[in-house]
């Protein structure tokens, strides 16, 4: 029979212990929160992607009544998401879809849990719904150049 010292036990049982606390954690985010994980839906040229398809002209579109997809394209020069305004009605499930035209760039949409990482060639989709009438900034998490910090834009909701 192995014996195992009783510190062994303890450092083993606090193992287990975290290991239910993460497994916990990440069930209550996922099912409960709503925490998304950012799915790559697409993949698109980079180089090509501002001059067809959904991304040469971005902006919302309206699927059905209060069901609306929203098209994102991330740019480095000159340093702006395109639309950088978009306005959708009170009650309203938005889908966005975000790449990038040139290099990495983040998405972040503040009040939502909407945050991604947007990577050239690649289309990220999130969905939120809106409820509450109000602005919601958007914001590029990811350094990307001289002009970073003019990389904003606002989601009103009326």
């Amino acid at each position: 029979m192995i014996q195992v010292h009783q510190y062994e036990k303890w450092w083993i049982g606090l193992s287990i212990a975290v290991l239910a606390v993460i497994s916990i954690t990440v069930g209550v985010a996922g099912f409960m929160l709503g925490v998304q994980v950012p799915v790559p839906e697409a993949l698109v040229n980079p180089n090509t992607v501002a001059q067809s398809g959904n991304f040469s002209n971005p902006g919302v579109r309206q699927l059905a009544p209060k069901k609306y997809e929203v098209y994102v394209r991330a740019e480095a020069n000159p340093w702006k998401f395109r639309p950088d305004k978009i306005e959708i009605p009170v009650g309203s499930t938005v889908t966005f879809y975000v790449t990038s035209a040139d290099v990495q760039h983040g998405f972040k949409l503040e009040g939502t849990n909407i945050n991604v990482q947007v990577l050239p060639g690649q289309v990220s989709k999130m969905t939120a719904t809106f409820n509450q009438p109000g602005t919601y900034d958007f914001v590029c998490t990811e350094y990307c150049g001289v002009g970073h910090q003019n990389m904003f834009g606002t989601l009103t909701v009326k």
